[in-house]
């Protein structure tokens, strides 16, 4: 609670009304997620499909220019970027032969379609991907023992990293 609270006020301060309360409910959302995600390594439908949702329903009202074709975005990047992952987690089951990625990654990368523009997609997964490997790398300084088969919970890297990016791109607008 006292997390989204502080993005709560940090978006109320810093963004406009509309964008403050989107900011806040996926925000929240991605608290959520990167908690279970780090505890049980995996992200529960209500996070995924609710970000999706809320991104879907919120694209409208931050494109105030153009919602119906804003809506029409969200949902058509949703749907490739979910597309996209699942393919990576189809192409490496089929090469490794264990399962490299979770359906939950797959279904955040679906919210994370929605919520982010085009262009801002490639940060997001860069940003993920690097503090996964900054702690995985941490870990083996610290002497932690890291194999191939070490799991990383990537949603707790995809979660905050999906809230920074659209943060940082709407205070920047």
């Amino acid at each position: 609670i006292g997390g989204a609270c502080v993005i709560g006020l940090i978006s109320a301060l810093s963004l406009p009304w509309p964008i403050a309360i989107a900011s806040t409910v996926l925000g929240t959302l991605m608290l959520a997620g990167a908690d279970i995600d780090a505890r049980t390594f995996l992200l529960p439908d209500v996070i995924t499909f609710g970000a999706l949702l809320c991104g879907i329903l919120a694209a409208p009202l931050l494109d105030t220019t153009d919602p119906w074709t804003a809506a029409v975005q969200a949902i058509a990047r949703a749907g490739i970027v979910a597309g996209v992952l699942a393919l990576f987690r189809s192409g490496y089951g089929w090469i490794r032969k264990t399962e490299g990625l979770g359906l939950g990654d797959v279904k955040l990368a679906a919210a994370i379609g929605a919520w982010l523009p085009l262009e801002a997609l490639p940060l997001c997964f860069g940003l993920a991907t690097s503090g996964a490997l900054l702690t995985v790398m941490l870990a083996r300084l610290s002497g932690q023992a890291v194999m191939r088969t070490t799991r990383i919970p990537l949603g707790a890297f995809l979660c905050p990293a999906l809230w920074i990016v659209f943060f940082a791109d709407n205070v920047t607008r």
